[in-house]
C-alpha cells in the first residue's frame, strides 16, 4: 500500500494531540471519522455517530492550540520589553522595582500554560520509548526555565526568559497550522453521504405517491423519480425513459438513456424524462456505500512515514541531552564550581534549542504555501505535498480533468456536396429547444462559428432516433445511425471518414433533408454527418509534454469506453491508457501502478475517484469536481486546467530543495556551536555565555527564515505560475 495521507508520523505530534489524550490508538482518529460517516450513510443522518463527535474533538484541539499561541504570543511582548538582553540590542531601559519577579511571573505563566501540550508530550514520548521533537521543546523550554527561574532566585547568571517564550510560540504556532491542515481528513465520506437525497417518493399500490426518508426505502419498493431528481437508491426502472448522468459515479461522460429494465445506481441525476424504479439494494449493499466503504478501507490502511525534520529532531534530541550531561560532568571532574558547569550546560541547551530545527520545514511549507494558494493550488495535505518530489508517474481521470466532461462537436463531415456551416447550421436549428447534451453542444459549435438557427416549424421528436421539423418549408431530421439504416441508407454510415471517427468512440448524429412525399415514399438525402466527443481541454496536451519532459510517466484512468479513452490517449501523447475502468476497480489500477514500484499521483474529480485519491501516493482533486473528490484529495487544483498539475510538481520540487538546506543549515550549525558552547576553545579564551548561545541560535533561525523566503524569488522565475 502507499505511503499516504492525513497521518503523520509525527508521533510526537499528532498521535499525542489527537489521540492518545483520549486514549485512542494510533491513526484512530481518521478511523472514527470515515466509520461514523459510513454509518451515517446507513441512516441517512449526515454528519451522526463517531464522525461528527471525532470531528468535533480534532477541531476543539485545533482551537486549543490556537488559543495558546495567541495567549502565549500576548504574554511574550512584555517578557520582551523586560528583559535584559532585549533592552541592551535595543538601547532602552525599562526598570521598576520588582521587574525579575514580574519578569518571572509572566515566564512562568508562559512556560505552564503555551509549553503544556510539549510537556505533555514529553512524558508520552518517554512512556513509549520514542524521544523526538516534543522531547526536544519540553527539554529545551524546562532547562531554558529552570535556569532562568534559578537566577531570579539568586544563583549567579543572566536570565533568557524571551527565549523560553518565543521558541513556545513558535512551536505552538507551528502545531496550531499542521493540526489545522488535518482537519479535513475524514470529511471525504460525510460528502459522499451528501450525493444521496433525503427522501424518496415511494409509490403505494394504490397508486398514491408518498414521501419517505431514504433510510426507510426496502427491496421491492417502487419509487418514482422526476426530471432533474437524484436516483434515491440502486434499482432497476419498470416504467418511464430518461437519460441519467451517472458521471460522478462511473465516470462516463455522456448520460446514459434509461428505459424498462435497465439498472440505474443511488446519487446518480435523472435527466429530462420521469422514471419510476423498483429497489434492489438499501444501505450497505448499494453502489455508492460500497464506495464509501473503499474510501473508508484505504484510509484506515494507509501507512506512515517519518519526515526529514523528525528524524533530525531526534538525534539533535540525543546530541542535546548527551553533550549538555557530558558537559556538566566534564567540568566538574576538572574541578569547575557547580555554577560555572551548569551555565555551560544550560549553554549548550540553549543553542540546541530546536528554534531553527522548528522552522527549517514550517516555514517553507508557509511559504510555499501561500504561493500555491495565491495561484490557485490548495495544499491540504503536507506530508503529501512533500512527496510530491519523488513523484515517477502522474494517472489522469479522463472525463471533467483532461477533458471538459462535456458533448462537443469535433468534426463536420459534408456529404452531397454542401458545406459544412449549412450542415451544422441546419442541425443547430433543429436541436435549438432540445436540452440534450448532444443539442447543446450542436448549438455551442454553432455559436462559435456566427451562426443564427432559423426558426422551426412542425417540430417533433422521433422517439428513440432523433428530431424533425421545417426550415424555409423543407422538412429536415438529425437522426441517428440506427435511422439511417432502417431506410436503406446504410451507404453515409459507411462513409470513411464517419467510420473512422466512429471508431474513435465519437458519437455521430446524421443531418438529413426529407423532401414532400411523392408515390408514397420519401427521398431523403443526407447532407452531412457531425461528430461529438468529450472535448478534449486545450490546456491538456501541454500539461502531458511538460510532465513528459519532467521525467514523469502519464497515464488515464477512466470509466469511458476503450475506444474513446484511445483516441484520447493518441490525442495527448499518453504513455498508458487504462480504460472501462469501474469504480471500485481504480483504486486496484493505481496499486498495480504502485507495485510496478512507481510513485504515483492520480489527477481527479469525481465520487469514483475518490477512492484512487486515496490510494495514491499523492491525491490531487480539480477544483470544480466534486466535493467529495477535494475531501479526499490532498492537493487541490482551484481551475480546470491540468497545467497546474505541473506547476504543484515544480513547486514541490522547489520546496523540497529549500528543506534540505534549512535542515542542513539547522543541523551543521549545531554540530559546530555546541562544542564551542560546551567550552572546547576555553583554553583559546573562547567562552560562549548562555545569552550568547541564544544569540547565535536566533541567527540561524534569521538564516533559515530568509533562505525560506528565497522560494518566492524563485517562483517569481517560474514560467508556470500563473
Amino acid at each position: 500500500m502507499s505511503a499516504h495521507k492525513h497521518e503523520h508520523e509525527h508521533e510526537h505530534e499528532h498521535e499525542h494531540e489527537h489521540g492518545r489524550a483520549h486514549g485512542e490508538r494510533p491513526g484512530e482518529h481518521a478511523q472514527h471519522g470515515a466509520h461514523g460517516a459510513h454509518e451515517g450513510h446507513k441512516g441517512h443522518e449526515g454528519h451522526g455517530g463517531h464522525a461528527g463527535h471525532a470531528h468535533h474533538d480534532h477541531a476543539r484541539m485545533v482551537e486549543d492550540f490556537k488559543r495558546r499561541f495567541f495567549v502565549s504570543t500576548a504574554l511574550t511582548i512584555p517578557i520582551l520589553l523586560l528583559s535584559p538582553l532585549i533592552q541592551r540590542v535595543f538601547g532602552f531601559t525599562l526598570e521598576f522595582p520588582g521587574r525579575p519577579w514580574v519578569l518571572w511571573a509572566l515566564s512562568s505563566a508562559v512556560y505552564a500554560y503555551g509549553g503544556w501540550p510539549f510537556l505533555k508530550g514529553l512524558v508520552e514520548e518517554l512512556r513509549g520509548r520514542r524521544p523526538g521533537m516534543m522531547t526536544l521543546i519540553a527539554l529545551a523550554i524546562s532547562v531554558a526555565y529552570g535556569y532562568s527561574s534559578a537566577v531570579v532566585f539568586g544563583l549567579p547568571g543572566k536570565v533568557f526568559f524571551w527565549e523560553l517564550a518565543t521558541l513556545i510560540d513558535v512551536m505552538l504556532l507551528g502545531h496550531w497550522i499542521e493540526m489545522r491542515s488535518v482537519l479535513g481528513a475524514s470529511r471525504a465520506l460525510e460528502e459522499l453521504v451528501k450525493l444521496l437525497p433525503a427522501e424518496a417518493h415511494v409509490i403505494k399500490p394504490d397508486g398514491t405517491i408518498v414521501d419517505v426518508p431514504v433510510s426507510e426505502l426496502r427491496a421491492g419498493d417502487r419509487v418514482l423519480i422526476r426530471p432533474g431528481e437524484k436516483v434515491p437508491t440502486d434499482g432497476v426502472v419498470v416504467e418511464g425513459e430518461s437519460s441519467v448522468n451517472e458521471a460522478m459515479l462511473t465516470g462516463e461522460s455522456a448520460p446514459v438513456p434509461k428505459r424498462p429494465g435497465d439498472e440505474v445506481i443511488g446519487g446518480s441525476i435523472n435527466g429530462e424524462g420521469a422514471l419510476t424504479i423498483e429497489v434492489q439494494r438499501v444501505g450497505e449493499e448499494t453502489y455508492l456505500a460500497q464506495v464509501i466503504e473503499l474510501v473508508r478501507r484505504a484510509q484506515e490502511t494507509r501507512s506512515r512515514t517519518q519526515d526529514l525534520a523528525n528524524r533530525a529532531a531526534f538525534w539533535l534530541t540525543l546530541v542535546a541531552l548527551g553533550g549538555g550531561g557530558a558537559t556538566l560532568g566534564v567540568w566538574l571532574a576538572l574541578g569547575k564550581d557547580f555554577a560555572f558547569a551548569l551555565e555551560r550546560t544550560v549553554t549548550v541547551m540553549v543553542i540546541a534549542c530546536p528554534h531553527a530545527l522548528g522552522l527549517a520545514v514550517p516555514l517553507v511549507v508557509a511559504v510555499s504555501t501561500s504561493l500555491s494558494a495565491r495561484n490557485g493550488l490548495l495544499i491540504r495535505d503536507r506530508a503529501a505535498f512533500e512527496r510530491a518530489k519523488d513523484l515517477q508517474a502522474v494517472v489522469f481521470d479522463k472525463t471533467g480533468t483532461l477533458t471538459e466532461g462535456r458533448f462537443g462537436v469535433t468534426d463536420v463531415v459534408p456529404l452531397n456536396e454542401r458545406p459544412e456551416r449549412e450542415v451544422l447550421g441546419v442541425a443547430a436549428a433543429l436541436e435549438r429547444a432540445s436540452e440534450h447534451p448532444i443539442a447543446r453542444g450542436i448549438r455551442e459549435a454553432a455559436e462559435r462559428q456566427g451562426l443564427s438557427p432559423d426558426a422551426v416549424e412542425d417540430f417533433r421528436a422521433i422517439p428513440g432516433k432523433g428530431v424533425e421539423g421545417r426550415l424555409n418549408g423543407r422538412l429536415y431530421r438529425v437522426v441517428s445511425p440506427g435511422y439511417l439504416r432502417e431506410r436503406g441508407l446504410s451507404e453515409a454510415v459507411e462513409h470513411p471518414r464517419v467510420r473512422e471517427l466512429a471508431a474513435q468512440g465519437k458519437t455521430v448524429v446524421f443531418v438529413l433533408e426529407a423532401p414532400e412525399q411523392k408515390q408514397g415514399q420519401r427521398e431523403e438525402r443526407v447532407l452531412g454527418a457531425i461528430a461529438l466527443a468529450d472535448v478534449i481541454r486545450p490546456e491538456s496536451r501541454e500539461a502531458v509534454a511538460q510532465l513528459k519532459a519532467m521525467g514523469l510517466k502519464v497515464m488515464m484512468l477512466t470509466g469511458d469506453s476503450r475506444r474513446v479513452a484511445e483516441w484520447v490517449a493518441r490525442e495527448l501523447g499518453l504513455d498508458e491508457v487504462f480504460a472501462e475502468v469501474l469504480p471500485h476497480e481504480k483504486a486496484q489500477k493505481i496499486e498495480e501502478v504502485q507495485r510496478q514500484g512507481l510513485a504515483v499521483a492520480m489527477v481527479g474529480d469525481g465520487v469514483n475517484d475518490a477512492p484512487a485519491l486515496v490510494q495514491a501516493d499523492v491525491g490531487i482533486a480539480i477544483g470544480a469536481g466534486t466535493d467529495v473528490a477535494v475531501e479526499a484529495a490532498d492537493i487541490v487544483l482551484v481551475r480546470n486546467d491540468p497545467r497546474d498539475v505541473v506547476a504543484i510538481l515544480d513547486l514541490a520540487r522547489a520546496t523540497y530543495r529549500k528543506m534540505v538546506e534549512n535542515l542542513l543549515w539547522a543541523t551543521g550549525y549545531n554540530a559546530v556551536a555546541i562544542p564551542l558552547a560546551a567550552g572546547v576553545l576555553y583554553s583559546w579564551g573562547v567562552l560562549l555565555s548562555p545569552a550568547a548561545g541564544a544569540m547565535l541560535m536566533s541567527l540561524s533561525t534569521v538564516i533559515v527564515a530568509l533562505n525560506a523566503q528565497r522560494l518566492r524569488a524563485g517562483a517569481a522565475r517560474s514560467p508556470h505560475p500563473r
